[in-house]
């Protein structure tokens, strides 16, 4: 059995970790089926730190058996909601309480800043299972007048044991945004994360334990996306997969399902997203928020504001105030107090990041600042931002998922509407601008998901989040989400009618 072992030595976290890393599988660790591991590196030095078991297809068969006895002896009818929400609220105290330990793991897992993985991914997945804690029992169907003759009632069901897969920009938080409203609707759950970011996940087992529930409720099963991914996507025992990552591999899922057993899908995915400043925007703040939506998480976002749109007006007083700005972000060690930026998650995505750089550079856009690797050791990229690019670019049309932004000039409303929604992406948008009636009548119009007014990056759990096109569909967080998890059933009662 793989077990995780590391004494952290930095300033800003400084104690030892022990966990296992097997497959969890019915509330146990145990090994995979064929015995073999994965290793799981380090981005901000390239090394390895740790192996993690390898699941195949046969370990996802356990975890589906597990699954499905679990949900139909220990949870879900079985289990009343109010029930279900204290163990969902005590997961969120248990997070509070070792949230120092898990934004350490997160950090050396993944690369993202240890003050931002404390202070938002750890700090968002308490409040998302805290949220939809207080839901596990307020989510119920409804009376339906039809007649003097008939009595109508809807009941929401949980489908039963569904399959989610995560990606590995934000480990921890979507996890949460899966596991919240799947368990708080009575369902269990199978679940992969990324194998390049699968630390937290399993960190996470133990407390799951430690919350109280049952055996089989929550199953995780590391491994491949080829193997391990595409056999929750097939299974004919999962009536429900949700699926986070690229729009290319979402497409996957979908065939999948389609071809296994119609399963329920829900895809959230990739993005190319627009964010527009107008002339009459508060030019400090529109400058830090733009920073902030293209650089947050290393660009790693499917809803990063990687195409800024600026009107012509203020163009140059923004280009220039912009790169002053991003000239204050700090990239480097993530676990150093000062850092905003750390390393892509891997080399793989380092390189394809310096691929869309390149094509930047051939296909004639101007870079304005960046364009290169940071650094010697790790996969760290240094924040780019692109001028005098044109819409039929591979920079402008394709998500590059990384610290690369293009600023472009618009003139009017019905200009940037046009320039805006042309792209095959619809996740996410912002308009910046002092008239409010302008921002809300540009929101209106513009093919996104979330439209942030006068900020970005910002999300609640009591705020939907999904796409449009090919973004995908379904609702992550919010009420929204526990319809994905549900089955509506509607029951005739006749009061009186005779044949």
């Amino acid at each position: 059995m793989p077990t995780f072992t590391h004494q952290f030595d930095t300033k800003t976290y400084n104690k030892s970790v022990s966990f296992e890393t097997g497959l969890f599988i019915n509330g146990k660790f145990q090994d995979g089926s064929d015995k073999t591991t994965i290793d799981v590196t380090n981005p901000s030095t390239g090394k390895v730190i740790t192996a993690i078991s390898e699941g195949t297809r046969q370990d996802v068969d356990l975890a589906v058996a597990a699954a499905q006895k679990a949900y139909e002896t220990s949870w879900g009818l079985k289990v009343p909601g109010f029930e279900r929400g204290k163990l969902l609220m005590k997961l969120a105290e248990l997070i509070e309480k070792n949230a120092e330990e898990l934004a350490a793991i997160e950090t050396l897992d993944n690369g993202k800043a240890f003050k931002i993985a404390l202070g938002f991914d750890v700090t968002e997945s308490a409040a998302v299972f805290r949220y939809y804690g207080g839901w596990a029992d307020k989510f119920s169907g409804k009376t339906i007048e039809v007649n003097d003759q008939k009595f109508g009632y809807t009941l929401h069901e949980p489908i039963g044991a569904v399959g989610c897969i995560i990606p590995w920009n934000f480990p921890l938080l979507m996890l949460s945004w899966k596991l919240g409203p799947a368990l708080a609707t009575g369902n269990t759950v199978v679940l992969k994360p990324s194998e390049l970011t699968p630390l937290s996940a399993l960190r996470m087992c133990s407390l799951i334990n430690e919350a109280g529930f049952p055996p089989g409720v929550v199953n995780i099963v590391t491994g491949y996306g080829n193997t391990v991914g595409a056999a929750i996507a097939e299974h004919p025992s999962l009536e429900k997969v949700a699926f986070t990552g690229s729009t290319l591999v979402g497409r996957s899922v979908m065939k999948a399902a389609a071809n296994s057993n119609l399963k329920k899908v829900t895809l959230e995915l990739g993005g190319k997203s627009p964010n527009i400043i107008f002339d009459d925007a508060n030019l400090d703040q529109a400058v830090k928020w733009a920073a902030f939506g293209i650089f947050f998480n290393h660009g790693q976002c499917c809803c990063a504001g990687s195409r800024v749109y600026v009107q012509a007006g203020i163009y140059d007083k923004f280009t220039k105030a912009f790169t002053e700005h991003i000239k204050t972000l700090k990239v480097g060690d993530p676990f150093a107090e000062d850092t905003f930026q750390g390393p892509q998650v891997s080399q793989t995505q380092q390189e394809r990041i310096m691929g869309y750089i390149e094509a930047g550079k051939s296909e004639g856009a101007t870079v304005h600042m960046g364009g290169d690797r940071h650094g010697d050791d790790g996969y760290f990229v240094q924040p780019t931002v692109f001028l005098d690019a044109t819409p039929d670019m591979k920079i402008v049309k394709e998500e590059i998922f990384g610290p690369v932004v293009v600023v472009s000039k618009f003139e009017d409303e019905e200009d940037i509407i046009r320039q805006a929604n042309n792209s095959m992406y619809g996740l996410a948008a912002a308009v910046f601008s002092r008239d409010i009636t302008r921002a809300l009548t540009v929101a209106n119009k513009l093919q996104a998901g979330t439209v942030w007014v006068n900020c970005y990056n910002k999300l609640n759990p009591q705020m939907p989040f999904g796409g449009y096109k090919a973004s995908g569909f379904g609702r992550e967080l919010g009420e929204y989400a526990l319809q994905n998890f549900t089955n509506v059933k509607a029951v005739h009662v006749n009061l009186g009618q005779e044949m």
